[in-house]
This record gives C-alpha cells, structure tokens and sequence, in this order.
C-alpha cells in the first residue's frame, strides 16, 4: 500500500529547493553537482527524476534552453519553513509556540546576533498584543 502524498517536500526535494533558492534557474547537471559538493552523490537519472516529479506537485518550474531543461522554484523558502514548522508545533507540541521555543534554547547554542534577533521579534509581538 502506497503512504498518502505529504503535504511538505520530502527530504530530497527540500535539499535540491535549497540549491535552487541560492541560485536559480540551473538545470539537471548543475544541481547534482551542488548536491555532490555538499556529499550527497545521485545519478543523473534519479535527480531529474525527482526534479520532473516536482514539476508535477508544481515545486518547480521547468523551461527549455538550448538542449537542457532549466528548473526555477515555485515556492517560496519562507512558506515552506512557515508551513514544516506550524506541522511540527501542532503535531508534537499541541500547537505551543512557547514549548517550541523553550525546547529550541534547551537543545541548540544561540550566539548573541540570533539572541538579539530573537528579542527583536519578541519586542515586536509584545507590541502588537498590546495595541
């Protein structure tokens, strides 16, 4: 039995979206070769495999130049992130963006630049509730 489609790229997706939003339009070859830099070696065929499958969801968009596809994202790096982390703050965190939150200090290092920018944002939503 074949799983439900989801409703979020799936991790090869979300890594060939990621070399697109550096840079864009690039073709098949291109972005395998971002992948292999970054150690992720696929054979031609089942990258652009996965880039036409993509094209279908409507992920990308694919126009022909010269003898080669090139391939340009239709979504955004924001909506996606948006979306991945609103699934993972109902579904494992009861909707809780302050357990989120929390959880995120207890497991990861915070430098004062991503601090600052934090309470920056907390500033802003504190204002907002108060007007």
């Amino acid at each position: 039995m074949a799983r439900p489609p989801s409703e979020h790229p799936t991790e090869l997706e979300l890594a060939i979206l990621k070399v697109l939003w550096r840079k864009s339009p690039q073709t098949v070859q291109d972005v395998r070769d971002e992948l292999a830099a970054a150690g992720r070696k696929l054979a031609h065929s089942s990258v652009i495999t996965m880039m036409n499958i993509m094209v279908r969801k409507q992920y990308l968009k694919r126009e022909k130049a010269g003898r080669a596809f090139e391939f340009t994202p239709l979504i955004e790096q924001q909506s996606v992130g948006r979306s991945m982390l609103g699934d993972i703050v109902d579904r494992v965190f009861d909707g809780s963006a302050s357990a989120v939150m929390l959880e995120l200090f207890e497991a990861s290092d915070v430098d004062s630049e991503e601090l600052a920018a934090i309470r920056k944002v907390i500033s802003r939503k504190a204002r907002e509730l108060n007007q």
